[in-house]
């Protein structure tokens, strides 16, 4: 061990029977081997590694038995309540059911979100965006990468349980129409539109320009106007089978997705999937795992069933529930499993040089922030 004053007098953790994922592949730590909270942790293939804030005991998904140890390893980039709290529902303080959500994911591993909100009139988007900003997380809860904002521009075919009397459409303007809906995309993540509506295209092109995330779902798009969508710069397909036509072989329509020969060179098409046992039959999950399995995302979105409808909306499923369901279902391995609740949406959202992995330099590893 190099002689800093920092990292000797930091206090010793104990891992023992732990593994941790990096590289893509499980490796583990010898019984009674040591590490320094400060940041450098003795690995067995290695003399030193900064890996001190991430630990799983036993066998990462071995039917509820593990715990999270110490730090980063689930991202929801879908979460639109739970726990008492639905983010669509304005308050005075948005930032205290934030917090509470924060805190109560943590305790399943989930270590950074997406607050969702759901198709509402423009008032709730002018009043809720302005009051939560993108932070990290810590000790007190789980990180904020920003709204993931689900509509209003959606197909009334496919609105599932949100209320079609809020559903916009883009006219002319476009984006224009977009901004006046939600009023800001300051601390926005990501968007979920169906890009058959007129001018949506434009829209996921300007979207994409900005930095924000593009998902397509409750949509009744072909396959031709999914590809056109990719092209300009979406990425994520929401609650992959759920809320869009069914595949058809004459045209597979967003499914289609999985497998399209016009998705640009270097880009990837991530999807997420409601991995509870409930919304998707596990030969659902099977056949999208094995189509493209570099862009799953198991994990479901949050909150109970709407009690005013019979449509299936959200899950009460938690992240390490879903992650284990998937990896059952779809009979990938355990590393393909976590890291589709982990390195994959940090991937999409673009910040997996900092999220998502163990790699040097990775907020897990430097121990400042989740």
């Amino acid at each position: 061990m190099p002689s800093n004053r920092s990292v000797s007098d930091a206090p010793i953790r104990r891992f023992v029977n732990c593994r941790i994922l990096r590289g893509h592949a499980l490796q583990r730590y010898r019984q009674g081997q040591r590490s320094r909270s400060g940041g450098r942790a003795m690995m067995p293939s290695e003399s030193c590694s900064y890996l001190t804030y991430y630990g799983i005991v036993g066998d990462p998904l071995d039917g509820g038995h593990s715990r999270l140890m110490l730090d980063c390893l689930f991202y929801s980039v879908h979460f639109d309540r739970g726990y008492g709290v639905d983010f669509s529902q304005p308050s005075d303080d948005v930032s205290a059911g934030v917090s509470l959500v924060a805190k109560k994911v943590l305790e399943h591993g989930v270590t950074s979100f997406c607050p969702t909100l759901v198709t509402s009139p423009s008032a709730v988007y002018h009043k809720v965006l302005p009051q939560v900003q993108v932070h990290d997380g810590g000790k007190h809860g789980a990180g904020v990468l920003g709204f993931h904002l689900e509509g209003p521009f959606i197909s009334a075919e496919k609105k599932g349980a949100h209320p079609e009397r809020y559903l916009r459409t883009f006219g002319s303007g476009g984006m224009e129409d977009l901004m006046e809906a939600y009023g800001s995309l300051e601390n926005v993540a990501m968007v979920t539109l169906a890009p058959e509506l007129p001018n949506s295209q434009s829209v996921v092109r300007k979207l994409h320009q900005q930095g924000v995330t593009v998902s397509l779902g409750h949509s009744v798009a072909n396959l031709s106007q999914a590809e056109d969508a990719v092209q300009n710069g979406a990425s994520f397909i929401t609650h992959l089978f759920n809320a869009m036509l069914p595949f058809h072989h004459r045209d597979p329509g967003i499914v289609g997705l999985l497998t399209s020969d016009r998705i640009p060179a270097g880009r990837t098409v991530f999807y997420g999937m409601i991995a509870d046992g409930i919304h998707t039959n596990p030969a659902a999950l099977r056949i999208a795992h094995r189509a493209h399995p570099s862009g799953s995302d198991p994990p479901g979105s949050g909150g109970p069933g709407s009690p005013s409808t019979k449509t299936l909306s959200g899950s009460i499923a938690t992240m390490d529930m879903c992650v284990r369901h998937f990896r059952q279902a779809s009979g990938c391995s355990v590393e393909e499993a976590l890291e589709a609740a982990s390195l994959h949406p940090a991937q999409l959202l673009g910040i997996s040089h900092r999220k998502g992995n163990l790699d040097y330099g990775a907020d897990a590893v430097k121990g400042e922030s989740y």
